[in-house]
């Protein structure tokens, strides 16, 4: 069963992606800011228990999203190929050199769950 990684500082956001992926036959994790998530993403590490997927916001209190991506890029850089940022922030106005800019999966909210189908597909096809 592959596994998700649910990372939002909105538990109702988090709740909605459970039931969705749930449906979807996935194994759910969640995090409420990025120091849980890459807690959770370390242990599963040690485990043996590869994470799939990641969806993760990009504004989380404590260590942000764009912070767990600089983090994931120097210690797991494959998560990264396979995280997806939420956001509310305008994708289109992103600076190029922002993470918006650079990174290339990124859903802004509210987005629709055939939206989120294609991506998840997408990124784990194969």
């Amino acid at each position: 069963m592959p596994r998700v990684l649910i990372i939002d500082d909105e538990s109702g956001i988090r709740f909605a992606l459970r039931r969705w992926f749930d449906r979807q036959q996935w194994a759910v994790l969640e995090a409420e800011d990025g120091t849980a998530a890459l807690g959770i993403l370390e242990d599963a590490a040690g485990a043996g228990d590869a994470v799939d997927l990641i969806i993760c916001d990009l504004h989380l209190p404590g260590m942000s999203g764009e912070e767990l991506v600089t983090r994931l890029q120097a210690s797991h850089p494959a998560l990264v190929e396979r995280l997806v940022l939420t956001t509310g922030d305008a994708i289109d106005a992103a600076p190029p050199d922002s993470v918006l800019g650079r990174h290339p999966h990124v859903l802004q909210k509210p987005f629709d769950l055939t939206t989120l189908r294609a991506m998840v597909t997408s990124l784990t096809a194969g």
